[in-house]
């Protein structure tokens, strides 16, 4: 069997089609993809640290960025107000 490996330009220009068709206005990349995963993964709870592994970077501060977007605390915790 063999593997045939896709071109780049190839997945952006289905993702843009798809985009399109779907109606979506805002502007669509493969990172937002990966943004939207990291959001997820803190959301719902995991460690910051799975996170960083999981992306791949090598400082934690990197990974930090993502927790802005969460509009929480660093450590994920939330006041009991909130919830």
């Amino acid at each position: 069997m063999c593997r045939h490996h896709l071109h780049q330009t190839g997945f952006r220009k289905a993702l843009k089609k798809a985009v399109q068709e779907a109606g979506v206005l805002k502007r669509v990349t493969s990172h937002t993809f990966r943004l939207s995963f990291a959001t997820r993964l803190l959301e719902t709870g995991h460690d910051i640290r799975v996170v960083q592994e999981l992306l791949g970077h090598d400082d934690v501060k990197t990974t930090q960025v993502y927790t802005h977007v969460l509009g929480k605390h660093k450590s994920g915790a939330i006041s009991p107000m909130d919830a």
